[in-house]
């Protein structure tokens, strides 16, 4: 009976937090439990490349040469450096120092001038008006609440003419990533994104196997 009511406990705290914090605290609490060299070596698996396919991900975008983009949530830059790799001026954001930190030590040794680090609040992304050409969002879209208040801000932050890119875990995918119950469906993406002022959003789900690409259009 003792173990039933620690249960019981335990599953109304956590449905406190969800009501509370949000299902993306949730997720981001769900992500730290482990440590930072495993997420590392999460983000930077081999395989990723067959995976999410990001050469084909960010020509999606365009010609990006001399274009401002921000990775939002950027991680070990994974995205960041390949666009700058193209030319791009990357502004990597992101909550975590640690972050931010393994992308300042890889960017100063291979000698990058193109990407500049920027640290950011869980609930602003903190552009200036009309500051880049172009923003995207890998596997992070789910970590955010307030989403359609969020994402207004990263609207204001893209230039007349310029995207917002979202790469996200498809919800039935299985496989890495986070559980079924973190994950945002498109349709939910599509909504929030045009109450964020988005005026055309595009759904890519052919691309990659596990994942979904979003264009919104600003």
């Amino acid at each position: 009976m003792k173990i039933l009511y620690i249960i019981l406990a335990l599953a109304g705290l956590l449905l406190i937090l969800w009501l509370t914090l949000g299902k993306g605290t949730l997720s981001n609490l769900f992500m730290n439990k482990r440590s930072f060299d495993d997420l590392v070596q999460a983000f930077e698996f081999e395989e990723r490349v067959q995976e999410q396919k990001p050469e084909e991900v960010i020509s999606l975008l365009g010609d990006i040469e001399d274009k401002t983009i921000m990775d939002i949530g950027a991680g070990t830059g994974y995205f960041a450096f390949r666009m700058s790799a193209k030319g791009a001026h990357v502004i990597a954001v992101d909550v975590d120092d640690r972050f931010l930190n393994y992308i300042q030590e890889k960017k100063d040794s291979l000698n990058d001038s193109l990407i500049v680090t920027r640290k950011v609040e869980y609930d602003n992304p903190s552009p200036e008006d009309e500051e880049v050409h172009h923003a995207i969002i890998v596997n992070t879209y789910h970590h955010i609440n307030n989403r359609e208040t969020y994402f207004a801000k990263v609207h204001k932050g893209i230039k007349s003419g310029g995207s917002l890119l979202v790469l996200d875990f498809k919800k039935d995918s299985g496989g890495k990533g986070p559980p079924r119950r973190y994950r945002v469906a498109t349709d939910e993406v599509v909504k929030e994104l045009k109450a964020a002022g988005f005026s055309k959003v595009i759904i890519n789900d052919t691309l990659l196997d596990k994942s979904y690409v979003v264009i919104a259009k600003k």
